[in-house]
């Protein structure tokens, strides 16, 4: 009994804790049922005074207009191609990078990284205008490729993925170099497989950052084949009015497979995240 007790005493002492918790996941929860409500709405609801929360007649036709409003499942596609193609090249690129930096000796490898990591405080918006003309001087306005290519490369990813590779053992290495492995062996065959976790979070970092971007595909795009899911989203907002509803209602659909793809890999991306960040 006096166990049961004490148990209870230390969990007691918890409980302001679990509070907390439990108000702050409810402040976090709130703007996506509100968002899933609003796009069941009508927009005299949305736009009334005070809110309504709560609509009187859920209008599930809002997500079938979106469809005959949008061209939704090309621009869904679109969407899916950037975030594929942009994915996987940041994967390639930013763990051949982390693991220069992570593990070769190199003249300037300290002052090259300094310079990397420099690239995170500059606001992406001070380079749209070179990056625009570039894209448009190779022809790739209105094409995957002009969104893309900009993207290719991130400071962010590899400063991950060097962080991932100095958490692996160094005899690895060693005992690679012993059996006969050349650098580019020793980095594919024994180093790349092991840093899954950080491969993870690179991996769910760029693909949110992907699918949300907007401001970058509305600059190079503005023929609606052309757009991603994003900018088709914001072209329902209009300079007079605007189908709040449907943006609601298209957003929800757009968020569906983001979800699906974070609760999937959770535990792993929140691995990798809380690893890359052990050694510095």
């Amino acid at each position: 009994m006096s166990n049961k007790r004490s148990v209870w005493a230390q969990q007691r002492r918890f409980i302001p804790v679990h509070i907390i918790l439990f108000i702050g996941g409810l402040f976090m929860v709130f703007p996506f049922v509100y968002q899933i409500l609003m796009s069941l709405s009508t927009n005299t609801e949305i736009q009334s005074i005070p809110p309504t929360l709560i609509p009187k007649t859920f209008q599930w036709e809002n997500y079938v207009e979106v469809f005959h409003r949008l061209p939704f499942l090309h621009q869904f596609w679109v969407s899916v191609e950037i975030t594929v193609l942009r994915t996987g090249v940041q994967l390639i690129l930013c763990s051949l990078g982390g693991y220069a930096f992570a593990r070769m000796r190199f003249p300037g490898r300290g002052i090259i990284f300094g310079f990397l990591l420099a690239i995170l405080m500059v606001p992406g918006q001070s380079y749209l205008i070179g990056q625009y003309q570039l894209i448009r001087d190779f022809g790739l306005l209105e094409t995957p490729w002009g969104i893309v290519l900009p993207g290719f490369f991130s400071a962010f990813g590899v400063f991950l993925m060097r962080q991932s590779f100095m958490g692996l053992p160094v005899e690895l290495e060693e005992a690679a170099r012993l059996d006969g492995c050349n650098p580019w062996q020793t980095f594919w065959k024994i180093m790349f497989p092991l840093a899954k976790p950080g491969l993870f979070a690179v991996t769910i970092v760029t693909v949110l950052w992907s699918w949300n971007d907007l401001l970058w595909p509305l600059i190079v795009t503005t023929r609606e084949e052309s757009m991603p899911l994003s900018v088709g989203i914001a072209t329902l907002a209009g300079q007079h009015s605007s189908e709040y509803a449907l943006m609601m209602a298209a957003s929800v659909m757009a968020m569906a497979p983001i979800f699906l793809l974070f609760f999937s890999m959770q535990k792993r991306v929140i691995e990798g995240l809380a690893t890359s960040g052990l050694k510095g």
